[in-house]
């Protein structure tokens, strides 16, 4: 009885986050209420929960004990949650970690140089220039901290609202197709990384031209809908107090080391087998120490103070943390419950084929949200499995974990409201979700789909 609660409340809560735009409810509020009370439910019915799945790890620890509910709750908490706990953790302190990274470079004027680079009346220049640095930063940071970037960029120097919401879209697409490539630049490949179903090299060398056609072919149908000269308006570079007295070389140093040191975090993780995030925490406090040895004598005791502490945690950030926090502590409950295994058992059965699975999983994203999709997923074969199967599809490299991982990134793009990055534009443009439908959902269908194609013809060199 209390599994089918559990399992009541993560579909209602996944109703909760698909209907988000309309309702007006926070789907960070709503996945950490599940992942609370899902727990919640599980100590309270504790007992039964562990005689159904741990009978044995519980009788080696009771160690010939009496059974009673408190050691029932101990054993609850020191060897069950805490795993889940870890497991979301380290995505989070992960996504803290490149957000701080971010926030130190931009506060220093290190994303400049974009603006520098795409200073231009031309749309086709200006279009692609700006989607190509979305595409290549979001492949290192995450996709809503990206996305963030650039929309603001595009914001201050793109007058006209129907060419900001032609041009934000094609920013968005870009984010989620970069982040999708590599281990580093989505919640999913973190997740997949972690927990050793995929390796960063194979990962990245199998999805970058998947990613790339997804991103290409759509940005080409939008490019011909703008026109030849855009309306822009270039102003003076914003003055941001003493810290814009860095010269080119420290902003090229400070870059260097916050972007160049996440590329380093997977030979970090081959290296030590640790965690990616402690790889990107060392990161963060070179950069840290770089930034306040360049400021430390261009500002006096009182603003060295205030810049010495990166202003990341902003409201979108810990929204964002928050969500993926609370949805996997949710997923984590109803996993000890057993039904996901059943529920797996189940799709394998009566769908089995892991393109169509991609296909559906894919749609879901654009209703209710691409990591929870992803997570769904990944959870679904895990249950079923293992982390990494022995051999075909769900192995370690395997073609589902690729497929989950591209469909869902791309997928969420299809309605702008399956991703963090899409619900972004829409706030700031203030895009009507009928008007994506009409004018950008078809053109990123065209790329999801010829990705796939071109997915499908890789994995069969796999």
């Amino acid at each position: 009885m209390m599994t089918l609660v559990i399992v009541l409340m993560l579909v209602f809560s996944y109703l909760l986050i698909a209907t988000g735009h309309f309702t007006g409810v926070n789907k960070a509020a709503i996945a950490m209420f599940l992942g609370t009370i899902s727990w919640v439910v599980f100590v309270i019915w504790g007992a039964d929960f562990v005689q159904s799945q741990h009978a044995a790890e519980y009788a080696e620890f009771l160690g010939g004990s009496e059974s009673n509910a408190k050691t029932v709750k101990y054993f609850i908490y020191d060897h069950i949650f805490l795993k889940y706990v870890g497991r979301a953790a380290a995505i989070v302190m992960f996504l803290l970690a490149t957000m701080s990274i971010v926030e130190i470079l931009n506060n220093n004027g290190c994303f400049d140089f974009i603006t520098e680079w795409i200073r231009t009346r031309n749309s086709k220049r200006l279009l692609w220039s700006i989607s190509l640095a979305t595409f290549i930063l979001s492949a290192t940071l995450d996709n809503l901290t990206t996305t963030m970037l650039m929309l603001v960029i595009m914001h201050n120097i793109v007058k006209s609202r129907p060419q900001r919401m032609l041009i934000g879209s094609s920013i968005v697409l870009a984010a989620c197709c970069g982040g999708c490539f590599t281990v580093i630049g989505d919640s999913t490949g973190l997740l997949l990384w972690g927990d050793e179903t995929v390796t960063a090299t194979h990962f990245s060398t199998f999805l970058a031209l998947p990613a790339v056609v997804a991103w290409v072919v759509p940005t080409v149908l939008i490019n011909r809908e703008l026109p030849s000269r855009l309306d822009i308006e270039w102003t003076v570079a914003p003055y941001r107090g003493d810290d814009t007295r860095l010269n080119r070389w420290q902003r090229i140093m400070m870059l260097i080391v916050g972007l160049g040191g996440l590329w380093f975090v997977p030979t970090f993780l081959s290296l030590t087998r640790l965690s990616p995030f402690l790889g990107a925490l060392c990161v963060l406090s070179v950069l840290w120490v770089v930034n306040e040895a360049f400021n430390r004598k261009l500002m006096n005791a009182d603003q060295m103070s205030q810049r010495r502490f990166p202003r990341v945690l902003q409201y979108g950030a810990i929204q964002q943390m928050l969500f993926v926090m609370g949805i996997m502590l949710g997923f984590g409950a109803v996993t000890e419950t057993g039904v996901l295994a059943t529920i797996a058992e189940w799709i394998e059965t009566n769908i089995g084929n892991i393109w169509v699975i991609g296909l559906i999983s894919g749609l879901l994203s654009s209703a209710v949200d691409m990591f929870t999709v992803a997570l769904s997923d990944i959870s679904f074969a895990q249950s079923l499995h293992g982390m990494a199967g022995d051999a075909g599809a769900y192995a370690q490299n395997g073609a589902f974990w690729l497929i989950t991982a591209f469909s869902t990134a791309v997928g969420g793009c299809l309605l702008a409201v399956g991703s963090a990055s899409g619900i972004a534009l829409m706030q700031m443009e203030h895009i009507r979700l009928g008007w994506y439908i009409r004018n950008v959902a078809p053109k990123v269908l065209c790329g999801w789909l010829l990705g796939l194609v071109v997915l499908w013809a890789e994995s069969m060199l796999i």
